[in-house]
């Protein structure tokens, strides 16, 4: 038989026990979070009909779709999980009641060049809140809200989340006469932070179009800074010149002023006008978090309103807010810059019960008490020397070795060792179960990141 040689596809991740724990870890943050603002949980196909995909897909997103026939099936691998949103919404409308929360943490696919930190395999983590005709300013005041508890939960206190209002931008290109280039406009202003002031200028004079006036002026309203009250204040100075405008402008004042009774500090906000949201179905306010010790991270989590959900699958109007973190990414990232934290318990149980005599009955027995108590059990049953046995406990992380030898079982009772301190007692299976618990319940209270 020839030997294949194992390796893992390029842009596809796979982590070792002690990694997928800190990941899964960050998951059921995100769950934990998630349904603690009344979001429903769903999962949706990994593959779908090609014509569901691509029916607001077409140019990049075609090209980068796995896509493959299956006898006279024409199928895609879902490339985010927006899409399949509008399809789930639009096909289950009757049975679903209004606003429909949800969130969804599942993988998707895109087959677009594999680099550093971007995958062709990746997890998203996803919320949005979908409207049937209206959905209320109040839902685009509580995405933040959300996005502050779960980089807070994550073991954050340095990021912001930016905020802004596409009515305004749309708004503001009017008054300059340039709505029908705004697309494009703020497809190129998005960039900024990436590419900084003078090549958007040139881009903004040599591929859009404008007149130097032109793209000085939107250079000087993107411009305008400080806190939010006096981003607001400045804002409030075109008032008045268009219809669109005003409109954006009380959104961005109802989600500022609703932000503090959800509790976000203004040092983890900021109304930022260079933030446009590269995609073009996004109508209202837009948001994007940033690690304020780590830009060069670039946006950890994004998204905003849009009016038309599930267009292509309904007549019916789906408005809806939503947010997503690309987690893999954040995660490898977080990783890559040593942020995640090494002290957080990733061993698979809180004990490892070690028989000393050749009956295993009683440490079976005792493993299922401990397991009735909420302890996570390992029984080590392989018949190796005891140096052996504590290594294999050592090199899972596992905290705790419960010894149980002739004398503990005649005494009804466990010798359990702290295998970070060397201490040892012996005590009874209950004793044992509080004392693990009491120590576990701390460890899971670490932050998952640390700041640096």
């Amino acid at each position: 038989m020839t030997m294949i040689k194992p390796r893992t596809l390029s842009g596809f991740m796979e982590l070792l026990p002690a990694k997928q724990a800190q990941m899964e870890r960050m998951m059921q943050i995100l769950r934990d979070t998630y349904a603690r603002y009344g979001f429903a949980p769903l999962d949706t196909p990994i593959i779908e009909d090609a014509q569901i995909l691509l029916a607001k897909g077409g140019g990049e997103t075609e090209k980068q779709i796995y896509r493959f026939a299956k006898g006279d099936s024409d199928l895609a691998m879902r490339f985010d999980l927006t899409v399949p949103l509008a399809k789930y919404v639009a096909l289950h409308y009757n049975d679903l009641a209004f606003p429909f929360r949800r969130y969804q943490i599942g993988k998707v696919y895109r087959g677009e060049r594999a680099q550093r930190g971007r995958f062709r395999e990746f997890y998203q983590a996803d919320i949005d809140i979908i409207g049937d005709g209206k959905l209320d300013i109040l839902n685009e005041a509580e995405i933040p809200s959300i996005i502050y508890e779960i980089f807070k939960s994550f073991g954050l206190s340095r990021f912001q989340i930016r905020v802004n209002n596409r009515k305004i931008l749309n708004g503001f290109y009017a008054m300059l006469n340039l709505s029908e280039k705004s697309g494009e406009i703020m497809r190129t202003v998005d960039k900024l932070d990436k590419i900084g002031t003078e090549k958007v200028k040139t881009i903004l004079m040599e591929d859009c179009g404008l007149q130097e006036p032109e793209a000085d002026e939107i250079l000087k309203f993107i411009a305008i800074t400080g806190s939010n009250a006096q981003v607001l204040t400045a804002l409030e100075t075109y008032r008045g010149r268009n219809e669109i405008f005003d409109l954006g402008l009380d959104e961005l004042k109802a989600v500022t002023e609703n932000l503090g009774a959800f509790g976000v500090p203004e040092a983890n906000f900021a109304v930022d006008l260079t933030i446009a949201r590269g995609l073009d179905y996004y109508t209202g306010t837009v948001y994007e978090t940033t690690l304020l010790d780590h830009p060069e991270i670039g946006s950890v989590c994004s998204g905003g309103r849009y009016d038309n959900l599930a267009g292509y699958y309904t007549d019916r109007p789906l408005p809806g807010v939503g947010i997503s973190i690309g987690l893999t990414r954040l995660f490898y990232v977080l990783d890559e810059q040593g942020l995640l934290n090494p002290e957080m318990n990733s061993a698979p149980a809180d004990a490892l019960v070690i028989p000393m005599t050749e009956d295993r009955g009683a440490a079976i027995a005792l493993a299922q008490q401990l397991r009735g108590q909420g302890v996570r059990v390992q029984v080590y049953g392989e018949q190796k020397k005891f140096k052996q046995k504590m290594s294999y406990a050592d090199k899972l992380g596992v905290p705790y070795a419960i010894l149980l030898g002739e004398d503990e079982i005649a005494q009804g009772k466990c010798s359990v060792k702290d295998l970070r301190s060397g201490v040892q007692v012996t005590v009874e299976p209950s004793q044992a179960a509080e004392l693990i618990l009491k120590d576990q319940q701390a460890a899971a209270s670490a932050a998952v990141i640390l700041e640096k």
